[in-house]
Order: structure tokens, then sequence, then C-alpha cells
């Protein structure tokens, strides 16, 4: 029996109701209906206020009929400018996953009419669901916003992982007569973090101070993080110490930003003077300090911090813990401890533990574990596929990694390509290996052939062992030369000033060989450079790295 037959719902529906005072910016509310109307039984009702609550109804995608339907209500009846009609059927429609439909809604309404207020809400909703298109053309439709709807733009973009957006609708916001606040400034520092963005992270810093924007633990823990990931250490040690440190979150930023730079000891120093002010460190203090122990090999410590978390502050483990734990003794080539944890897990270990193992093994050059670990991965990746083949390269089974690369190009699974880019003078440029595709191309490759020379003759070795292929030894130097690091540090050098530090990222770890070479180049010209790989910071000085050659 179809559930609208239902007596007492269809008097509901279908009885006369008392007038209702129709404004255009009208946000109402009602209970909405425990049963959803079929499209077909929804023909004869008219009133707003019932197709609101049926709306408010559709809460699961197969709802998205009815939805339409009350879409040709909305328009046919001249209901366009009733906001809580609107917006609950946009949020509908982004539940449904159905954005064709409200980008179709808001080509057939105006938003002329909608409240500020209502709006925010609409474009908060959108935004959590995942609706960033939807969203904007909402934003873009509005006739008047306030410091709330930049807010949540703004905020929803880097939500959602678009920062180059939330920092050119910032850009945009400073050309308008609304000031940002706090919330804003969160949110763009956290956008210039994300991107490795330096310089328009400290655009961002001088415009707050200029604006006497106070700082509190969100603003202080965002300056700390975006100073730290862009590779500025001593700066965010310097927001650190000015800030007020009340709130655990800014104790976290600097113990995870210290981590990131493989700065183990004074991560520790930060933990403990932690402990002296009577701050009790939560699951993400642990989860910084024992990475910053991983990073540099400090395996007894990082245990050590497992347990006192345990036993002393009494946090609960969580997959996250058990993932740095897997990390410390994998790094430091205790394969088997580290396998230890993961059966020792209360939980399921997720992929990410299984390639950290995997990677280990490669490393590590341990094939028997790698092929149990990869067949522990239940959806494999083109990044799992090629750690296989390489551990296989590495004790020249050049027959099974074969087999693996065919297995890859069978299942058209494609190898992740490694990209650097390089910050220079407001603009990011962008590089992969061999890459001829920059306009200075030529003068990129004469100033790297000339470094390579260079290099070699103050004791770089390329190390051909690294080329994971079956050709000659003459073959692979040539395709370390090119690599895409440094690729960009030869941009850098050929665009910046003699002694100026140099800031590189790339999106996979760093390989041997560059490590090596960054190394040598950087007594060579007396620079500092520094690249921030997926796993952490190399900053390379006077011949050596932060890392010591640990990472």
């Amino acid at each position: 029996m179809n559930s609208f037959n239902n007596g007492n719902l269809r008097r509901r529906l279908l009885s006369p109701v008392p007038p209702f005072r129709r404004r255009h910016t009208a946000v109402y509310t009602p209970k909405p209906h425990p049963i959803v109307a079929s499209p077909q039984n929804i023909y004869p009702i008219t009133d707003d206020r019932v197709l609101f609550a049926i709306l408010e109804s559709c809460k699961q995608p197969h709802h998205f009929r009815t939805a339409v339907s009350v879409h040709c209500k909305i328009i046919k009846h001249g209901y366009e400018t009733y906001s809580s009609l609107l917006s609950t059927l946009l949020k509908v429609y982004a539940v449904c996953k159905k954005p064709k439909l409200a980008h179709q809604l808001l080509d057939d309404v105006s938003l002329f009419n909608l409240d500020v207020v209502p709006a925010n809400l609409l474009i908060d909703s959108l935004m959590k669901a995942g609706e960033t298109d939807i969203a904007k053309k909402v934003f873009s439709a509005l006739p008047a916003r306030d410091v709330v709807t930049w807010n949540s733009i703004i905020g929803g973009c880097v939500k959602s992982g678009f920062f180059l957006e939330a920092i050119g609708t910032f850009k945009e916001m400073l050309g308008t007569k609304i000031e940002p606040d706090g919330f804003t400034f969160a949110s763009v520092i956290t956008a210039c973090s994300r991107l490795g963005a330096l310089n328009r992270g400290k655009f961002v810093h001088d415009l707050m101070i200029e604006k006497k924007i106070e700082l509190n633990f969100i603003l202080s823990s965002a300056l700390v993080d975006m100073y730290s990931r862009c590779g500025r250490i001593e700066t965010a040690k310097s927001v650190f110490n000015a800030a007020k440190k009340h709130d655990i979150s800014i104790w976290n930023a600097m113990i995870n930003g210290l981590a990131m730079h493989g700065l183990a000891v004074d991560a520790i120093s930060i933990f403990s003077t932690m402990q002296n002010e009577n701050i009790s460190p939560d699951a993400v203090t642990f989860i910084g300090i024992i990475t910053a122990c991983s990073h540099c090999g400090f395996v007894e410590k990082g245990r050590e911090y497992f347990n006192l978390m345990k036993n002393n502050y009494l946090v609960q483990p969580q997959l996250a813990h058990y993932g740095a734990m897997v990390d410390l003794f994998a790094r430091a080539g205790l394969l088997e401890e580290a396998y230890a944890v993961v059966k020792e897990m209360p939980m399921e270990p997720d992929v990410v533990i299984w390639r950290t193992l995997l990677s280990a093994c490669r490393t590590h050059r341990n094939s028997q574990l790698g092929e149990f670990v990869i067949d522990k991965i239940k959806n494999l990746g083109s990044g799992d596929y090629v750690l296989m083949s390489n551990i296989y390269c590495n004790i020249n089974k050049w027959g099974n990694a074969e087999t693996l690369r065919h297995t890859m190009n069978k299942k058209g699974v494609r190898k992740s390509i490694g990209k650097s880019w390089v910050e220079l003078h407001g603009g990011v440029h962008h590089f992969k290996a061999g890459d001829r595709s920059h306009p200075e191309t030529e003068a990129i490759y004469g100033l790297l052939e000339n470094l390579i020379r260079r290099s070699r003759m103050d004791g770089y070795a390329p190390a051909p062992e690294l080329v994971l292929m079956d050709i000659s030894e003459e073959e692979k130097e040539e395709n370390l030369n090119y690599h895409s690091e440094k690729l960009a540090l030869a941009l850098g050098i050929l665009k910046s000033s003699p002694g100026t530090e140099i800031a590189i990222s790339k999106n996979l770890r760093t390989c041997l060989d560059c490590h090596g070479w960054m190394k040598i180049v950087s007594r060579l010209l007396h620079r500092v450079i520094t690249v921030r790989d997926r796993i952490r910071f190399h900053r390379f000085e006077k011949g050596s790295c932060s890392c010591g050659d640990y990472w």
C-alpha cells in the first residue's frame, strides 16, 4: 500500500490551511512530515508550507523524483522568491547527488530577494555536501553579502581542497567594503599553508597586523602551521613563542611543525615544557611527537611516548598512532617489529599502514615481506605496483619486475608522475622529469648541465642503481640528470640573486641521487635549498641536510 494513502497524512496534506502571509524573504520551518509523498500523489498540492514540509522529508537519494515534482510546483505557482523552498530544494539536490538539477533550478529562478542569513546557511550546507560549484553559483548570484557569506565560501573552498580558489575569493573580498575577520584569515592562512605559498602567506600575515586583528589560539596555530609547512621553521618558532599558550592546539601545531622538519630534539623539548606547564597532551600531540622520533630514528624514545600515552594519559591509541609506530620501526629497518605492531592492532590496518611497510621493504630490500604486504592491499594503486617492482629491480629480479609492469598495463594502472614546483616572483613554475615545456628550457638545461659538471668535480657520483630499468649505466645517468627537482632548482638559481634561499616542493619522496646532489650544490653555491617532499622538509646548507641522511 502506498505510504501516501495513510488516512491521517492524506487529511493533513489535503485539508484547507489557514492563510499564510507570503513575504519574499520568509523563512518557514514547520515540522517535517515523517513520510515522503510520491511524485504522483503531490499533484493536487499547491500550498507552499506543505511543499516545504515534503522537501524537508526528502533525505534519501531515491527521493529526488519527488523533489523534481516540487521543483515544477515552485515554477508553476510562482514560488521562485520563497527562500526557504529554494534553499531546501537545493539541499535535497545536493544530498541526492543531482548537481545538474540544482544548476537548472538556479537558472530557472532569481536569488535577488534571498536574504543574507538563509543564503549563508544555504552556501554552508552546499559546501558540507561537497557541492562546491553549486555553492559558488549561489554566491555569485547574491545581490548582497556580509562577512559570513564570504567566510562560508572561502572556508568551504579550503575544506574541499580548492586552495587557489579560496585565495582568489579572498582577493576579491579585499576589493569590497566588507572587512575580513579572524575566521576569514584563519581559512586563508590554511590555504596558503596547504599550497606551501610562503609569499602569499606572509602577505596575509602582514595584512592581519595592518588591520590589527587580534591573535587567538586558532590564528596563532594557523600561522605556526603555515610557516612550518612553507619551510620557515624559525619564523614558526617566533610566532609560537609570542603566542598565548593556554590551548593545546598551539602546542600541537609547533610539535607537528618540528616533526615535519625532523627536529625531534626541539619537539621533545616543547613536549617537556608543555608537561611542566600542566597542559595535558591529546591524541594529536602524541601523533606529532612519535612522528618526530620516527624522522630522526629515535626508536626507543618513540616507544616510550607510545606507552606514556596509554598508561599515564589514558589516551586510547587510534589508527594514526599505530601507523606512526609502524613508520617508526619500519624506517629504522626493524621490519619484524613493524609487522608485529600491525598484527597486534585492535582494528584493521588501513592501506596507509600497509604502504608504509611496503615502502620500508623497498628501502631495506625485503622482497619476501613485500610480496606478503602486496597481497594484503585490497585495491592496488599505481604506487603499490611501482614499489614492489622497484623491490624486484633492487635485487636484480628483472623478470618479476617486468611481470608486475605488464600487470599494470593490462589493468590500465598508470604510474603517478613525479612533479616539483618553485614559487618565484609571485608565480609558481611546475616541472616533471625531463620536462621541456618551460619557455626558458634552453637556459634551464644549460645551467643544470653546468652544475652537474661542477658537482662531479666536487665529489658527486650519480647513483644509476636508482634508475630501476634494465638499461645501460650511461642511459641511467642521463635519466637521473633531469629529475623534476633538479629542473626546479636550476630555474630557481637562474631567477634569483646569489645567496638567496630557494624553496622547492615535490609531490613524491625525493630520491637519494637528488638528495646527495643538492647537498653538494648548496656548498658550491653557498645557498640554502629547502625541499618539501611528500614525507618531510630537507634543508640543504653548506653540504649537509637537516635530515642527517635519515628519512
